[in-house]
Parts: structure tokens; C-alpha cells; sequence
């Protein structure tokens, strides 16, 4: 018996050496793609963990809190660098000025005087008389002709000094003593409009002691009227059991 083995003994075990060698890679190849795929399965899961805890943390915070962030971002580059420019000897507000547009500055310097509160309120007597004169002294509208008339009619009188006699020089023109007749109108009908006196009713039942009675008398009415109502009739109709 020869040891030689036949050819076609040889090609059929080099055919089933390659299959399974092919068989081996093909298996390599899909348990690294399963590897891959399991690798970004992870990696999206985390990620989408994070996501959701992120997300869950912005709802809990302020609702201004981008916008406090970024205020506090802008005063920590601030304070950095006032210090260099206090370290370097320089203005720090004349260096911030410089790198403020002109249509910027000019939009800030808007919003400043918008929030500004010209009306002050009531504080006293004075106030209120000074507040009242800077209304009337903006609402001034002069006439220039009559005024130039004026001085030239009285002559020295116009600018009165001590000894001058200006009884008779100046006369109050028609149309000046009308605007003021109707100021003095539109202030007393203003002050109508907005007195928070209330009017007596002399004809209301009179149920109260006092003022102060009166307006607590009220208020029950206001909350319990409307539950009391039978028992007061029956009060004053004398039928109450």
C-alpha cells in the first residue's frame, strides 16, 4: 500500500481547511460587529441618561437662570479686568468706554433715562408747589411780537427797578387772562376726577354707631349679606321668632 495520498484526497482537504477557515472569519467578523453594536447600545444609553438628567436639572432651576449665568460670566470678565487695568495704571471705566459703540452708549443712555422717575410724588407743601411751577413753566409758549411791543410801549417801566411807577403800563391782553380762567377750570375738574371723597347717602339706613362701626357694618354685609338677609327682614318686620 502506498503512503503518497491520491490528489483528489489533498484538494479535499484543502477545500474543507479553507471553509472552515472562512466559516472562523466570517464568525470573528460578526461577534466584532455584535461587540460594535453593543459598544454604541452603551454609549447611547449613557448618553441618553445624561440627557435626561441634565434636562431634569435645567426644569428644577429659575427660569432666569441663563440669563443670571451670563450676568455672572460678564461681572467675573469685569472684575478681570478692572484688576489688569488697576495692575497696569490704566481707567478702567475710561478703557470699557472704548469698546462701547456709539449707538450702543447712545441706547443705554436711553434705557437710563426711561427709568428715571421725573414725578416724585407728594412730600410736602413745597414739593408740591415747585412741581406744580415746573409743569406751568414748560407749558409756557412766549410771544416773542407781543413781548417786543411791550417793552417798546412801557419803555424804563418794562424792567421796573425801585421808584418806578408801574401802575397802568402793563394791561393783560383778553386771550391771556381766557388760558388762565381755563387753567384754573381744568385743575378744579381734574381734582373732581381723581378726590377719592365718597358721597354721604343721606337716605341710607343708618345702622352704625361711628365711622368706624359704619365700614365694619360693611364688610359683614359684603361677606355675609347674603346668608343674613332673611333673618334682618324678619328683625325689622317685628317677625322674628
Amino acid at each position: 500500500m502506498s503512503d503518497t495520498a491520491s490528489p483528489t484526497t489533498s484538494t479535499s482537504t484543502e477545500e474543507a481547511a479553507s471553509s472552515s477557515s472562512s466559516l472562523a472569519q466570517r464568525m470573528a467578523e460578526r461577534k466584532a460587529k455584535l461587540r460594535e453594536l453593543n459598544r454604541r447600545r452603551n454609549e447611547a444609553r449613557k448618553l441618553n441618561h445624561q440627557e435626561v438628567v441634565e434636562e431634569d436639572k435645567r426644569s428644577k432651576e429659575p427660569k432666569n437662570m441663563e440669563a443670571r449665568k451670563r450676568r455672572a460670566e460678564y461681572l467675573l470678565k469685569e472684575e478681570e479686568e478692572r484688576a489688569r487695568c488697576e495692575k497696569e495704571g490704566k481707567d478702567f471705566e475710561r478703557e470699557k468706554l472704548r469698546r462701547v459703540a456709539a449707538d450702543e452708549a447712545e441706547a443705554t443712555e436711553k434705557r437710563k433715562r426711561g427709568k428715571i422717575n421725573p414725578d416724585q410724588g407728594f412730600s410736602s407743601f413745597e414739593a408740591a408747589t415747585a412741581r406744580k411751577y415746573n409743569s406751568l413753566v414748560k407749558q409756557i409758549r412766549p410771544d416773542m411780537e407781543h413781548y417786543a411791543e411791550a417793552r417798546e410801549k412801557a419803555g424804563d417801566a418794562f424792567y421796573a427797578s425801585a421808584g418806578t411807577v408801574v401802575h397802568g403800563v402793563h394791561k393783560d391782553r383778553k386771550e391771556a387772562v381766557d388760558k388762565m380762567a381755563k387753567d384754573i377750570q381744568d385743575q378744579v375738574a381734574k381734582r373732581e376726577r381723581y378726590s377719592r371723597r365718597r358721597a354721604f347717602d343721606e337716605g341710607a339706613d343708618v345702622d352704625y354707631i361711628n365711622e368706624r362701626n359704619m365700614k365694619f357694618n360693611k364688610k359683614l354685609e359684603r361677606f355675609y349679606g347674603g346668608y343674613t338677609k332673611d333673618i334682618k327682614d324678619n328683625l325689622e318686620r317685628g317677625t322674628a321668632v
